[in-house]
Protein backbone atom coordinates (compact mmCIF):
# COMPACT_ATOMS: atom_id res chain seq x y z
CA UNK A 1 0.00 0.00 0.00
CA UNK A 2 1.22 3.64 -1.16
CA UNK A 3 2.28 5.81 1.88
CA UNK A 4 1.13 9.06 1.85
CA UNK A 5 3.78 11.85 1.31
CA UNK A 6 5.16 13.34 4.17
CA UNK A 7 3.74 16.68 5.79
CA UNK A 8 6.36 18.04 7.82
CA UNK A 9 9.74 18.68 6.73
CA UNK A 10 13.24 18.91 9.04
CA UNK A 11 12.61 23.34 9.03
CA UNK A 12 8.83 22.22 10.67
CA UNK A 13 8.57 22.19 14.87
CA UNK A 14 7.94 18.64 16.24
CA UNK A 15 3.73 18.93 16.68
CA UNK A 16 3.97 17.95 20.74
CA UNK A 17 6.15 19.81 23.72
CA UNK A 18 6.25 18.43 27.20
CA UNK A 19 6.82 20.64 30.48
CA UNK A 20 7.51 18.82 33.30
CA UNK A 21 7.80 15.66 31.47
CA UNK A 22 9.37 13.15 34.24
CA UNK A 23 6.76 14.66 37.19
CA UNK A 24 4.88 12.01 39.12
CA UNK A 25 2.23 14.45 40.40
CA UNK A 26 -1.79 13.12 39.74
CA UNK A 27 -2.29 15.78 37.64
CA UNK A 28 -1.76 15.40 33.81
CA UNK A 29 -2.61 18.66 31.89
CA UNK A 30 -3.46 18.87 28.35
CA UNK A 31 -3.46 21.96 26.02
CA UNK A 32 -4.49 21.03 22.15
CA UNK A 33 -4.90 24.26 21.07
CA UNK A 34 -1.56 26.49 22.40
CA UNK A 35 0.11 26.76 18.73
CA UNK A 36 -0.20 28.72 15.78
CA UNK A 37 1.97 26.60 13.59
CA UNK A 38 1.38 25.84 10.16
CA UNK A 39 3.82 23.21 8.41
CA UNK A 40 5.71 24.98 5.60
CA UNK A 41 4.50 22.82 2.45
CA UNK A 42 0.20 24.15 3.72
CA UNK A 43 2.16 27.95 3.42
CA UNK A 44 -0.73 29.91 4.87
CA UNK A 45 -3.72 28.27 4.41
CA UNK A 46 -4.81 30.52 1.91
CA UNK A 47 -6.02 32.91 5.19
CA UNK A 48 -5.30 36.85 4.66
CA UNK A 49 -2.84 38.01 7.16
CA UNK A 50 -3.56 37.92 10.90
CA UNK A 51 -6.70 35.71 10.58
CA UNK A 52 -3.98 33.13 12.04
CA UNK A 53 -3.66 35.36 15.04
CA UNK A 54 -7.68 35.12 15.99
CA UNK A 55 -9.52 32.72 18.23
CA UNK A 56 -10.23 30.20 14.91
CA UNK A 57 -6.50 29.96 14.53
CA UNK A 58 -5.60 29.45 18.68
CA UNK A 59 -6.64 29.49 21.55
CA UNK A 60 -5.38 32.77 22.75
CA UNK A 61 -3.78 32.69 26.20
CA UNK A 62 -4.55 28.85 26.93
CA UNK A 63 -0.41 28.27 26.53
CA UNK A 64 0.60 30.50 29.10
CA UNK A 65 -2.76 29.93 31.25
CA UNK A 66 -1.67 26.16 30.88
CA UNK A 67 2.00 26.32 31.57
CA UNK A 68 1.03 28.79 34.79
CA UNK A 69 -0.91 25.48 36.25
CA UNK A 70 1.29 23.15 35.70
CA UNK A 71 3.95 25.49 37.23
CA UNK A 72 2.00 26.00 40.34
CA UNK A 73 1.48 21.83 40.85
CA UNK A 74 4.50 20.34 39.44
CA UNK A 75 2.28 18.82 37.11
CA UNK A 76 2.87 17.23 33.64
CA UNK A 77 1.51 19.49 30.45
CA UNK A 78 1.64 18.18 27.17
CA UNK A 79 1.27 21.09 24.36
CA UNK A 80 0.21 21.21 20.78
CA UNK A 81 2.07 23.25 18.56
CA UNK A 82 -0.06 23.24 15.33
CA UNK A 83 -2.88 25.78 14.90
CA UNK A 84 -6.41 24.22 15.08
CA UNK A 85 -7.24 24.97 11.67
CA UNK A 86 -4.46 22.34 9.80
CA UNK A 87 -5.98 19.88 12.55
CA UNK A 88 -7.79 20.44 15.82
CA UNK A 89 -6.67 17.71 17.99
CA UNK A 90 -9.80 18.13 20.61
CA UNK A 91 -12.01 16.68 17.66
CA UNK A 92 -12.11 12.91 16.42
CA UNK A 93 -9.12 12.86 14.20
CA UNK A 94 -11.72 11.47 11.08
CA UNK A 95 -14.80 14.02 12.19
CA UNK A 96 -15.69 16.10 9.52
CA UNK A 97 -14.89 18.58 11.97
CA UNK A 98 -11.18 17.85 12.76
CA UNK A 99 -9.57 19.66 9.83
CA UNK A 100 -12.61 22.57 9.45
CA UNK A 101 -13.65 24.24 5.63
CA UNK A 102 -15.18 27.60 7.88
CA UNK A 103 -14.59 28.19 11.09
CA UNK A 104 -16.34 30.98 12.63
CA UNK A 105 -17.61 31.99 9.14
CA UNK A 106 -13.79 31.81 7.90
CA UNK A 107 -13.31 29.96 4.80
CA UNK A 108 -10.10 28.72 4.91
CA UNK A 109 -8.82 27.77 1.45
CA UNK A 110 -6.11 25.32 2.19
CA UNK A 111 -8.37 22.90 4.15
CA UNK A 112 -10.93 22.60 0.75
CA UNK A 113 -11.23 19.34 -1.39
CA UNK A 114 -8.43 17.82 0.65
CA UNK A 115 -7.87 14.06 -0.88
CA UNK A 116 -7.32 11.15 1.29
CA UNK A 117 -3.59 11.21 1.66
CA UNK A 118 -3.53 15.09 2.70
CA UNK A 119 -6.03 14.18 5.51
CA UNK A 120 -3.82 11.55 6.63
CA UNK A 121 -0.77 13.29 6.42
CA UNK A 122 -2.23 15.57 9.10
CA UNK A 123 -3.54 12.66 11.13
CA UNK A 124 -0.42 10.76 11.14
CA UNK A 125 2.05 13.37 11.85
CA UNK A 126 0.17 15.97 14.17
CA UNK A 127 -2.90 14.01 16.09
CA UNK A 128 -1.29 10.40 16.25
CA UNK A 129 2.00 12.37 17.88
CA UNK A 130 -0.43 13.82 20.65
CA UNK A 131 -2.59 10.82 20.78
CA UNK A 132 0.52 8.89 21.65
CA UNK A 133 2.03 11.52 24.19
CA UNK A 134 -1.42 11.11 25.95
CA UNK A 135 -1.63 7.95 26.35
CA UNK A 136 2.64 8.24 27.64
CA UNK A 137 1.48 10.87 30.22
CA UNK A 138 -1.87 8.48 31.65
CA UNK A 139 1.22 5.50 31.93
CA UNK A 140 4.27 7.26 32.89
CA UNK A 141 2.60 7.51 36.54
CA UNK A 142 -0.46 6.58 38.09
CA UNK A 143 -2.59 10.17 37.67
CA UNK A 144 -6.15 11.02 39.42
CA UNK A 145 -7.46 13.77 37.52
CA UNK A 146 -6.95 15.12 34.08
CA UNK A 147 -7.62 18.58 32.95
CA UNK A 148 -7.55 19.92 29.27
CA UNK A 149 -6.72 23.75 29.07
CA UNK A 150 -9.02 25.93 26.51
CA UNK A 151 -10.02 30.19 25.89
CA UNK A 152 -12.97 30.75 24.24
CA UNK A 153 -13.94 33.96 22.22
CA UNK A 154 -16.51 36.50 24.40
CA UNK A 155 -18.86 36.05 20.88
CA UNK A 156 -18.99 34.33 17.90
CA UNK A 157 -19.31 36.07 14.57
CA UNK A 158 -23.27 37.37 14.34
CA UNK A 159 -23.53 35.18 17.80
CA UNK A 160 -24.42 36.42 21.21
CA UNK A 161 -22.26 37.93 24.00
CA UNK A 162 -21.30 34.93 26.15
CA UNK A 163 -21.29 36.39 29.55
CA UNK A 164 -19.29 33.34 31.39
CA UNK A 165 -15.75 34.11 32.66
CA UNK A 166 -14.92 30.56 32.64
CA UNK A 167 -16.77 27.14 31.46
CA UNK A 168 -16.11 23.23 33.24
CA UNK A 169 -17.25 21.37 30.89
CA UNK A 170 -17.77 17.61 31.59
CA UNK A 171 -20.34 14.74 30.83
CA UNK A 172 -19.76 11.65 33.30
CA UNK A 173 -17.89 13.94 36.21
CA UNK A 174 -20.32 16.80 37.31
CA UNK A 175 -19.06 16.50 40.56
CA UNK A 176 -15.48 17.61 39.41
CA UNK A 177 -16.73 20.92 37.52
CA UNK A 178 -19.14 21.58 40.72
CA UNK A 179 -15.84 21.28 42.86
CA UNK A 180 -13.76 23.82 40.91
CA UNK A 181 -16.63 26.18 40.53
CA UNK A 182 -17.38 26.52 44.05
CA UNK A 183 -13.56 26.88 45.21
CA UNK A 184 -12.99 29.46 42.98
CA UNK A 185 -16.36 31.11 43.81
CA UNK A 186 -15.35 31.42 47.02
CA UNK A 187 -11.88 33.28 46.15
CA UNK A 188 -13.49 35.00 43.63
CA UNK A 189 -17.30 35.83 44.38
CA UNK A 190 -17.88 38.21 41.22
CA UNK A 191 -16.69 35.74 38.41
CA UNK A 192 -19.78 34.64 36.70
CA UNK A 193 -18.65 30.64 36.24
CA UNK A 194 -20.87 27.91 34.67
CA UNK A 195 -20.91 24.45 33.69
CA UNK A 196 -20.99 22.73 30.39
CA UNK A 197 -21.17 26.36 28.74
CA UNK A 198 -20.07 27.42 26.10
CA UNK A 199 -20.04 24.10 24.69
CA UNK A 200 -20.87 20.29 25.72
CA UNK A 201 -18.99 17.26 25.54
CA UNK A 202 -20.27 15.18 22.78
CA UNK A 203 -18.68 11.72 20.96
CA UNK A 204 -18.63 13.84 17.66
CA UNK A 205 -16.75 16.81 18.67
CA UNK A 206 -14.63 16.02 21.50
CA UNK A 207 -11.95 13.69 21.79
CA UNK A 208 -9.83 14.25 25.29
CA UNK A 209 -12.61 13.75 27.64
CA UNK A 210 -14.50 10.78 25.70
CA UNK A 211 -11.15 8.92 24.51
CA UNK A 212 -9.02 9.18 27.49
CA UNK A 213 -10.24 11.30 30.99
CA UNK A 214 -13.40 9.11 31.13
CA UNK A 215 -12.50 5.26 30.06
CA UNK A 216 -9.88 5.86 32.83
CA UNK A 217 -11.82 7.22 35.71
CA UNK A 218 -9.77 10.06 36.70
CA UNK A 219 -11.09 13.09 37.73
CA UNK A 220 -11.73 15.89 34.88
CA UNK A 221 -12.77 18.86 33.22
CA UNK A 222 -12.44 20.51 29.91
CA UNK A 223 -11.12 23.88 31.33
CA UNK A 224 -12.46 26.78 29.50
CA UNK A 225 -11.42 30.43 30.37
CA UNK A 226 -13.17 33.68 28.24
CA UNK A 227 -9.38 35.31 26.26
CA UNK A 228 -11.08 38.58 27.01
CA UNK A 229 -9.14 37.76 30.69
CA UNK A 230 -5.62 36.30 29.30
CA UNK A 231 -4.95 38.72 27.43
CA UNK A 232 -1.66 40.02 29.64
CA UNK A 233 0.25 38.46 32.79
CA UNK A 234 -2.05 39.71 35.09
CA UNK A 235 -4.93 38.02 33.46
CA UNK A 236 -2.81 34.90 33.25
CA UNK A 237 -1.47 34.77 36.57
CA UNK A 238 -5.04 35.47 38.19
CA UNK A 239 -6.47 32.46 36.32
CA UNK A 240 -3.57 30.23 36.92
CA UNK A 241 -3.43 30.79 40.60
CA UNK A 242 -7.19 30.07 40.89
CA UNK A 243 -7.23 27.21 38.99
CA UNK A 244 -4.06 25.70 40.89
CA UNK A 245 -5.66 25.97 43.61
CA UNK A 246 -8.88 24.59 43.07
CA UNK A 247 -7.36 21.81 41.25
CA UNK A 248 -5.32 20.86 45.18
CA UNK A 249 -8.48 21.51 46.49
CA UNK A 250 -10.01 18.84 44.99
CA UNK A 251 -6.97 16.57 44.81
CA UNK A 252 -7.09 17.38 49.07
CA UNK A 253 -10.84 16.38 49.44
CA UNK A 254 -11.36 13.47 47.18
CA UNK A 255 -10.25 10.07 47.69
Amino acid sequence: MTRAPRLLGNADPPPVEWVNADSPSPVLLLCEHAGQEVPRALGDLGLTEGVIDTHIGWDIGAEALARGIAERLNAPLILQRYSRLVIDCNRPPLSPSAIPEISDEQIVPGNTSLDTDERTARIREIFDPLADAVREGFDRHPRRAAFSVHSFTPALEGGPYRPWHAGFLTRRDLGTAQSLIAHISRAAPELLLTANQPYQIDDETDWFIPAHAEPRGVYHALIEIRNDQLRDTTGIDRWADLQANAIQALLETTP
